[in-house]
């Protein structure tokens, strides 16, 4: 069996109607798509999964190497919780302009109605155009009686909160969280794996032939959590060369680390280990092997390699892991 080593995956483009050209001209993506507004990175989504592009294993998909290599990949705690199915979801994502006003349900929900993961995600901002927001949350108390007479009044915008980013911000996006990327936004989204999201307001917006996008208002609020805190705003302070942590939570730990010089690294989490590189080149050693990366790229290490380098004038990762 062939021994497991740093993996890349070939991006797998998703076109959408609000999608830009910043994933090739700033990510380096292969494509000439105007309207490019989704790489996922990795990916275990039905229909949708990864294919490795470096190295023996090239041309193997993600699910074909959870069945041969199970806790070797995984990790032995991940391997027991979710067997072969990959429990992240890692993307980059563009929008040129606003996507719709949406939330996503929780597991007890996703799994009842959809026989799928709920949606607990969270956001770092790559590159943001001046003036360009991300709505989170409401600007004020909200019920659900509330909400229901904005959405018939169509005054949705009226309560949406808008926060104002630049690159290195970051959010978490709970279930149950209204939420939207505004037009100018380039982000990292690391989420479990669901494509489950219940659309609730999408600018008034028409297609070609002058349909509107299909809304879910109809099963979008039992999933709402009114009263969650204003905690969505993830605050941290980053000194160079060691992790920083963004987002501790039951199902993925994110943290950001800006490497100017060699940095030793132990995988002590029982884990694959994910890198996404979202400024500058780095590369990587494992075993006297380099792998180069750069920004826009996005590492897989399994859990299997407990000791590797990783070494840069200058970068930025995020190291994502369970």
């Amino acid at each position: 069996m062939t021994p497991l080593y740093p993996l890349k995956f070939q991006p797998i483009l998703k076109d959408k109607i609000w999608g830009g050209q910043k994933l090739q001209q700033l990510l380096h993506k292969s494509t000439s798509s105007t309207k490019a507004g989704e790489s996922w990175e990795i990916s275990d989504v039905e229909g949708d999964t990864s294919i490795v592009a470096n190295g023996p294993l090239k041309g193997t998909s993600l699910k074909t190497l959870m069945d041969t290599y199970t806790s070797d990949l995984m990790g032995a705690k991940n391997f027991r919780q979710f067997g072969n199915k990959f429990p992240l979801l890692i993307k980059f994502i563009d929008a040129k302009q606003d996507l719709s006003v949406q939330l996503h349900p929780n597991d007890k929900l996703a799994k009842a109605r959809h026989n799928s993961f709920g949606k607990t995600e969270m956001w770092y901002v790559v590159q943001a155009d001046p003036a360009s927001n991300l709505i989170v949350g409401f600007n004020q108390e909200m019920t659900p009686e509330l909400y229901v007479k904005h959405l018939e009044d169509k005054t949705l915008q009226s309560i949406l909160n808008f926060d104002a980013v630049k690159a290195g911000d970051t959010y978490f996006i709970e279930v149950g969280r209204i939420h939207a990327i505004g037009a100018g936004v380039l982000l990292a989204e690391i989420q479990q794996t669901s494509d489950i999201t219940y659309r609730v307001y999408d600018w008034d917006r028409v297609d070609a032939e002058g349909n509107e996008r299909e809304l879910h208002n109809d099963i979008a609020l039992e999933a709402f959590d009114f009263d969650m805190p204003d905690n969505y705003r993830v605050q941290y302070t980053q000194d160079p060369n060691v992790p920083t942590e963004l987002v501790s939570c039951p199902y993925f730990t994110t943290n950001v680390i800006e490497v100017t010089e060699p940095i030793s690294k132990k995988n002590t989490h029982d884990s694959f280990m994910i890198y996404m590189c979202v400024e500058g080149t780095a590369s990587m050693e494992v075993d006297g092997t380099i792998t180069e990366f750069s920004m826009g790229e996005t590492i897989l290490i399994p859990a299997c390699i407990e000791t590797f380098s990783i070494s840069s004038n200058h970068a930025k990762l995020l190291e994502v892991y369970i």
